[in-house]
């Protein structure tokens, strides 16, 4: 078994990392670094550190998943690394596309798994848009739109997600996401632009943004904000023969913040109701239906880490594409902030 150590005990720390290494045979939890009590029923064999020097200094440890604020990313991951432990680290990985790159050539040089935490790759509608998309059922790709929207118009209780910083804001936390999953769709882009901007009253962070890559004949639109209520669809897909919408978005948050399970049945399942529209052209025939989501499966992220630590096997998410990833973040960021 990986022995696995967690630095940060929030949302995702508690809710989105625990869960998988608890249930997965491949992992062990042994620590996790928190000032909070752990809960005994659910914990029942992890213990209470006091803070990443001691899982650093632990023999045991063999993976360390950072899950700390973002601005301790960077610094977290490296120490990590260079205490001889794989690491899984939290999105956004790092500020700088050359920090991102520091980051994974030291992982390379010392023969360690460094893996990004780009668990919306698995979600339940992302990956029927994939199916939808690599099926050619639309014949040629032009258009992709996705959205990350949400209502959450008073300032976040925890006081780091609303102080400036590089990696702090809706465009690296949101934004990390659509980015990696366009670029998981389509590849490098051959151009991009967008803009970051703030509409919620009081704000210092940016919590909308706006992004457009250009990967040829394919065109993406990447949209999110704070204040969006009535939320339009998730997905709109055209191509030359047809098109996909997609509302709704994957449940496998709600289902770990309730109180489930990855094992349980029905874990990461949207209803029917939420199942994409599709309209196409196939042989001379038009076709108009829906499409059935398939379940959401954060579950392969944990899977693949510990085939890739265990027998070497190649990560999903490429170190190039996280590279470029933050290079396209961070290129909108700097180039300014707008208040709306």
């Amino acid at each position: 078994m990986i022995n696995v150590g967690i630095v940060g005990f929030g949302l995702s720390g508690r809710y989105l990392q625990a869960p998988f290494f608890l249930t997965n045979p491949k992992f062990n939890l042994v620590k996790i670094v928190t000032s909070q009590e752990l809960p005994p029923h659910i914990f029942v064999d992890t213990e209470r550190a006091a803070s990443i020097d001691e899982l650093l200094a632990d023999k045991s440890i063999d993976l360390i998943s950072v899950c700390s604020p973002s601005a301790t990313h960077f610094d977290y991951a490296k120490r990590a690394l260079e205490a001889r432990k794989h690491v899984l680290v939290e999105k956004p990985v790092t500020a700088r596309a050359a920090e991102a790159a520091t980051l994974f050539d030291l992982a390379a040089k010392l023969n360690k798994v460094l893996c990004v935490f780009q668990n919306r790759r698995y979600d339940s509608d992302f990956q029927t848009v994939r199916k939808v998309v690599e099926s050619g059922i639309l014949g040629e790709v032009l258009s992709y739109e996705a959205h990350f929207d949400r209502y959450k118009p008073v300032l976040n209780a925890k006081a780091w997600k609303e102080a400036p910083d590089a990696t702090t804001g809706i465009l690296y936390d949101l934004g990390a996401h659509l980015v990696d999953q366009a670029i998981c769709l389509f590849g490098k882009p051959d151009s991009f632009s967008g803009e970051a901007f703030t509409q919620r009253a009081n704000s210092e962070i940016d919590d909308a943004f706006q992004l457009h890559l250009d990967f040829g004949r394919v065109k993406a639109t990447l949209k999110s904000s704070l204040l969006v209520k009535d939320q339009g669809p998730k997905y709109v897909v055209h191509g030359t023969l047809g098109s996909y919408t997609k509302y709704g978005m994957d449940l496998q948050e709600d289902h770990l913040v309730s109180g489930q399970f990855p094992v349980q049945p029905g874990f990461g399942r949207e209803p029917a109701s939420a199942d994409g529209r599709i309209r196409t052209s196939l042989k001379g025939l038009e076709i108009e239906g829906k499409v059935e989501t398939l379940p959401g499966n954060w579950a392969q992220l944990f899977d693949n880490l510990a085939e890739a630590i265990r027998s070497g096997k190649e990560l999903d998410i490429k170190p190039w594409e996280i590279v470029e990833q933050i290079r396209i973040l961070d290129t909108v960021k700097t180039a300014g902030r707008h208040n709306g």
